[in-house]
């Protein structure tokens, strides 16, 4: 009773469109791959380095002694 059979899945599958409706589903999945495509993109961004002088908060001349 663990696996879930071929009937499971077409019942969970029935279900689905029920709720959503065959005209919703593919709305619903494009905007879950836009989300997970935004979800990459900004995690991809936190990895940029400080050590880009662009991206530095500090002017050059204003050095703060440490």
């Amino acid at each position: 009773m663990g696996a879930m059979s071929l009937w499971h899945w077409v019942v969970v599958l029935v279900i689905v469109l029920l709720v959503f409706g065959a005209g919703k589903l593919p709305n619903v999945m494009g905007d879950m791959a836009k989300g997970m495509k935004a979800f990459k993109k900004g995690m991809r961004d936190d990895d940029v380095t400080v050590d880009d002088p662009k991206l530095s908060d500090n002017k050059p001349g204003t050095d703060v002694p440490r």
